[in-house]
């Protein structure tokens, strides 16, 4: 008796999308069943060893260099593999969602990557999972174009010679696609944006001159990066294209991936392109690790822990050292600012601010850095011109004179800006308006002249959390508590109804948006996510 066929995997909860089965093919779809049913035990195993961790972290209030892998950091022979012509030159790369207005104008935007993101830039509804993968097919077969309704003005892809080189970003381990399921089993949201992605255009990728690249998000260990690793062999067998195709750059945005940035590469050396160095994930990360860990690892304002903090300092320089000594690019950090249309002078102290970290950066042997907006391209791309000319990248730059001791990274204390009222009452208003967008549909969104994405919303909650627990004194003579955080939800959430009148309030998510960041920030348990709290539209 032949044996029965695999369960197929079923659509769960959903509308029919315009064009849905140009992607949700019986191939594509099967390919992601085989994904799940290969991976997902070792990704449910390595989320509950993220718990094990983190139990560590508040015992003993401390991280360091694993020693099991010393051996790997010690050996000076390894290197991660020769990177592809269309990532050799990084310089300069935007992100932003998958959305189509930003697929053509980050395509054009001449940065040399764009970051095609379903993670942290796109609020992960059903619509917005299908149509930006079919947004990429469009874009890789130029059936893409345009037209915005409100202005009226069209847009078009430039010549190929002109556009990024696309590197996708999948959603972190932690979150499933529940509108995607197997014997009533959430396939894991990172397997799906890979799986889809990867079987619909990886051979198309190959004949434009290019390949499968990836950006990792939230890794944590590099067991997480094997996981991915193995993933990227069984995939590549699976639709006959050459071992060592696909790329994949890490997002080093936990604290404790900082401590394993060489075993991350090693872990990936066939297939690793480079680490990025994140802040505001980064900062989350910390906050959520060490929040029994008391005042020493209390961060202030968000907007005063610059990429210049000293703990900062020793995150950024060990990344360029890592990756250059393993022949690894080392990207850069996000300059959010979004240009004014109606402040000039708004424009020119924010240009300055990101002429300054780019600055940084390239000087610091960084081989690229990332910005949000198109106008932003040149500012940045100049700060790399300046040092790197006509070479496509500075990993020569070896930075043999820097040196980061295990505790370097976790000493917040050297820190001497507090938390303020004033950080108290943004981090309530930038919460409230991203939530209340990522509600609709919208996971990028522009907030008082920044790019705001799902990392906004953890470190804005984070932040209000730790000050509460952790009984912060702000400098009016004010206690940091639950009470104050719903006085001053209550005065931003009357602000907010004032300044755009009762009928636009009341259309849209506002109040949900007020409770839900109070749920979180106040939630004595510290809720492992918000997007895992709310995840799924």
């Amino acid at each position: 008796m032949s044996a029965p066929a695999p369960s197929p995997l079923a659509i769960v909860d959903a509308e029919p999308l315009p064009r849905q089965d140009e992607v949700l093919t019986d191939a594509a779809l099967a390919f992601v069943a085989e994904l799940h049913r290969r991976f997902t035990p070792r990704r449910d195993e390595l989320l509950a060893r993220r718990g094990e961790r983190r139990a560590e972290i508040a015992r003993t209030s401390t991280l360091d260099f694993l020693p099991e892998t010393e051996a790997v950091r010690v050996d000076d022979t390894w290197k991660v593999a020769p990177a592809p012509a269309a990532l050799d030159d990084r310089r300069v790369e935007i992100t932003g969602p998958t959305d189509r207005k930003m697929t053509v104008n980050a395509l054009n935007s001449g940065a040399r990557v764009w970051l095609a993101d379903f993670e942290d830039a796109s609020a992960p509804t059903w619509e917005n999972v299908v149509t930006g993968q079919l947004n990429l097919i469009d874009a890789y077969t130029r059936n893409i174009d345009f037209t915005d309704p409100r202005s009226g003005k069209s847009y078009a892809l430039k010549p190929a010679e002109e556009l990024a080189t696309v590197v996708t970003r999948p959603r972190g381990w932690h979150l499933d696609e529940r509108h995607l399921q197997l014997d009533g089993t959430p396939v894991p949201g990172a397997l799906v944006d890979f799986g889809l992605y990867f079987f619909h255009n990886a051979q198309r990728l190959i004949d434009l001159g290019k390949g499968p690249y990836f950006y990792l998000p939230k890794t944590e260990s590099y067991l997480e990066a094997r996981l991915w690793n193995d993933i990227f062999v069984f995939a590549q067998d699976y639709v006959g294209i050459p071992q060592g195709t696909v790329r994949a750059t890490v997002l080093i945005e936990t604290i404790t991936a900082a401590y394993e940035m060489e075993e991350i590469l090693y872990e990936l050396r066939d297939h690793a392109s480079g680490l990025n160095a994140g802040r505001w994930d980064y900062l989350f990360s910390i906050v959520k690790n060490f929040r029994d860990g008391g005042s020493k690892f209390v961060l202030p304002d968000r907007n005063l822990v610059t990429m210049t903090a000293p703990f900062m300092r020793a995150y950024t320089e060990l990344l360029v050292r890592t990756c250059h000594k393993r022949g690894a690019h080392a990207i850069g950090g996000m300059a959010a600012f979004i240009p004014s249309r109606r402040d000039a002078e708004v424009n020119k102290v924010a240009f300055e601010k990101v002429k300054a970290d780019k600055d940084r950066e390239a000087g610091d042997g960084f081989d690229g850095s990332w910005v949000a907006h198109p106008d932003l391209v040149p500012i940045a791309m100049a700060s790399f011109d300046a040092v790197l000319g006509a070479k496509p990248n500075q990993k020569d730059r070896l930075r043999e004179d820097v040196s980061v001791a295990a505790g370097d990274l976790i000493a917040i204390d050297t820190l001497d800006a507090k938390p303020s009222y004033d950080g108290l009452r943004n981090a309530v208003a930038v919460g409230i308006r991203y939530i209340e967008a990522w509600l609709r549909g919208m996971g990028a969104v522009a907030i008082f002249n920044l790019m705001e994405d799902a990392a906004t919303a953890e470190i804005s909650r984070s932040q209000i959390w730790q000050w509460i627990n952790a009984d912060v004194v702000f400098e009016n003579g004010e206690h940091a508590t639950a009470d104050l955080a719903r006085k001053v939800a209550a005065e931003e959430l009357a602000a907010i109804r004032a300044e755009i009148g009762d009928e636009t309030f009341e259309a849209g998510r506002w109040q949900q948006a007020h409770d839900l960041l109070l749920q979180v920030s106040l939630d004595q348990d510290y809720a492992g996510a918000f997007a895992a709290s709310t995840h799924g539209g």
